[in-house]
C-alpha cells in the first residue's frame, strides 16, 4: 500500500493541516517527505499517523487484499468470458476505486479498465483509455508493459489494423515466450492470423488455445476457438476437421444454452458444405441460419445472400430471384454496396448473361478487388468468368482470368 498517499488523501479529506497531523509524532517536514514517498517512514510512524486519522493498518491491509482479489476475479472472469460476472466485479471495483490510488495496483487497474472496454466493444472509450495509458507508461513494470501493448493489439485489431496487430504479438512472442503461453493470447494470434488469411498459422495457436482452454475447463472459449478452428480448416479444405469442429459446436452450444452462437454455427457450416458440394445440406444449414436471426442486419443479408446463390447453383431459378430481390432491397436499406452489387449481377445474369458477365467484369469485380474480398470469394467470380470466356472462344480473357486465379 503506498502510505503517503493515502495519509495526504485522508489528511486532506478530514480537513487537517500537516502542522495539526504531525504534532507530537514527527515533524512537519518528515511528514511533507512521507506523504510524498512514503518510504521515508518507519513502520511505526506509519502506524501513528494512521491511528490519528482513525484508519487501522488492518483496515489499509484488509482494502489491499480486496483490491487484489477482486482485481484477480475480474480478469479471470474476462478470461472465462462471463459477461454478466464481468460487470458484476467491475461495478465492484468502481466502488472502492477511490482506494485504488494508494495501492500496489493503480496501473494494473487502469490497464483492465482498457482490457474492460475492448470486452465491451467500446473502442472510442478504449481508445481515450489508451491514451491516458500512454503518458503513464514510462512508470510501468515489465508487466504492465507488457499487457498495455497486448492490449493495443487487441485494439488495433478490432479496429481492422490487423497487419499493426500481428506485428506487435509477434514481438511479444518473441520478447516474454513465458507469458505468452496464454490461452488468451494464443487465442488472439489466431485470431488474427485468421482475419490476414493465414489459415495454417490461425489453426497452429489456435489448437495451442484450445488445448488449455480445456485444461482450465474454460467451456465458452473452447466454443469460440472450436468456430475459429472450423473456419480456418474450412479455408484450408480440411473439411473432415472443419465438420467435426462444427458439430461438436453444434452440440456442445446446445446443450450450454448459448444460442446466441447458433445462427454463426450453422451459417459456417452451410459454408463448409457449400465447399464440399453438398447443396442441398448447405441449404438446410443456412436455412437453419437465417431462421435464428433477426432480420434487417448485415449478418441476416450474408446469409440471405448465400442462399440466392445455392438455389441459383441447383437452378432454382425463380428461388433464387426471389432471395437476390430480397438481398438487393435490404443491401440498400443497409448501405451495403457490395451486396447491392452482387444481387444486381445475378438478377441482370438471370435475364441476359451478356449483360450480367459485362456488369461482373466492369463493376463487380473491381469492387471486390479494391475492397480486397477474401480469396474464396472473389476466386469464385473469376471462375465464373473464366468459364464464360471458354464458351466465349475468346483464349485472352481465359488466361487472364486464371492467371488471377493463380495469384489468389
Amino acid at each position: 500500500m503506498e502510505f503517503g498517499a493515502l495519509i495526504k488523501f485522508y489528511r486532506t479529506q478530514r480537513g487537517l493541516t500537516q502542522g495539526e497531523l504531525a504534532k507530537g509524532i514527527c515533524s512537519v517536514p518528515h511528514l511533507s517527505k512521507i506523504e510524498n514517498n512514503s518510504k521515508e517512514a518507519n513502520e511505526e510512524t506509519i502506524a501513528l499517523l494512521l491511528e490519528r486519522l482513525n484508519i487501522s493498518m488492518e483496515e489499509v491491509e484488509a482494502n489491499e487484499e480486496q483490491i487484489k482479489l477482486l482485481l484477480r476475479e475480474f480478469s479471470d472472469n474476462i478470461n472465462f468470458y462471463l459477461k454478466d460476472e464481468v460487470e458484476q466485479t467491475y461495478q465492484k471495483l468502481k466502488q472502492i476505486e477511490h482506494l485504488i490510488p494508494f495501492s500496489h495496483y493503480i496501473h494494473i487497474w487502469e490497464l483492465y479498465k482498457y482490457r474492460y472496454l475492448l470486452f465491451k466493444g467500446l473502442l472510442d472509450e478504449a481508445g481515450s483509455q489508451k491514451e491516458l495509458l500512454h503518458k503513464q507508461r514510462k512508470n510501468f513494470s515489465q508487466h504492465e508493459d507488457y499487457l498495455f501493448r497486448y492490449y493495443n493489439a487487441v485494439w488495433l485489431m478490432w479496429k481492422g489494423q490487423y497487419k499493426n496487430a500481428d506485428e506487435i504479438l509477434d514481438s511479444l512472442h518473441m520478447e516474454n515466450c513465458f507469458q505468452t503461453t496464454d490461452g488468451e493470447f494464443l487465442y488472439h494470434r489466431a485470431l488474427i492470423k485468421s482475419l490476414l488469411e493465414q489459415s495454417g498459422h490461425a489453426i497452429h495457436f489456435g489448437k495451442q488455445a484450445l488445448q488449455i482452454f480445456m485444461n482450465e475447463h474454460n467451456f465458452l472459449r473452447v466454443l469460440h476457438t472450436l468456430m475459429l478452428l472450423g473456419i480456418n480448416y474450412t479455408h484450408s479444405n480440411i473439411y473432415e476437421e472443419a465438420e467435426v469442429c462444427f458439430r461438436h459446436l453444434i452440440r456442445n452450444a446446445e446443450i450450454m444454452k448459448e444460442e446466441a452462437l447458433l445462427p454463426q454455427i450453422f451459417h459456417n457450416m452451410g459454408y463448409l458444405q457449400r465447399k464440399m458440394k453438398n447443396y442441398k445440406l448447405a441449404l438446410y444449414y443456412f436455412g437453419k441460419s437465417l431462421a435464428l436471426q433477426p432480420s434487417r442486419n448485415h449478418d441476416y443479408l450474408v446469409t440471405l445472400y448465400v442462399i440466392g446463390e445455392l438455389h441459383y447453383s441447383l437452378n432454382e431459378m425463380e428461388k433464387a430471384r426471389k432471395c437476390f430481390q430480397d438481398v438487393y432491397s435490404l443491401a440498400r436499406e443497409l448501405g451495403s454496396k457490395k451486396f447491392r452489387l452482387l444481387a444486381d449481377f445475378y438478377l441482370l445474369h438471370m435475364d441476359s448473361p451478356e449483360k450480367g458477365f459485362k456488369y461482373l467484369e466492369t463493376k463487380v469485380i473491381p469492387f471486390l478487388e479494391e475492397a480486397n474480398e477474401h480469396a474464396d470469394d472473389i476466386t469464385h467470380f473469376y471462375k465464373m468468368l473464366a468459364d464464360y470466356y471458354t464458351r466465349q472462344g475468346n483464349a485472352m480473357d481465359v488466361v487472364k482470368y486464371l492467371n488471377k486465379i493463380t495469384v489468389q
